[in-house]
């Protein structure tokens, strides 16, 4: 069996912490405005998109990191 301590794909961690940032941002912007049903996804959307942008930049930032040393 594989051991699954630090095999976690950082884009796909960067999605789901940027979708639950984005859903709570919609909400609570969705029940100040009176719109819960436009503000929600609108927020969880753009949480994923964004997630998934920092999450690559991440990735992508730690494979420079390994490729300095071989230099």
């Amino acid at each position: 069996m594989k051991d699954k301590k630090g095999s976690g794909n950082k884009a796909t961690t960067g999605m789901v912490l940027g979708m639950a940032i984005g859903m709570s941002l919609g909400t609570a912007l969705g029940a100040t405005t009176g719109n819960i049903g436009m503000y929600m996804p609108m927020g969880l959307s753009s949480g994923m998109c964004l997630g998934l942008a920092v999450g690559s930049a991440v990735k992508n930032n730690d494979n420079d990191d390994d490729d300095e040393g071989e230099e």
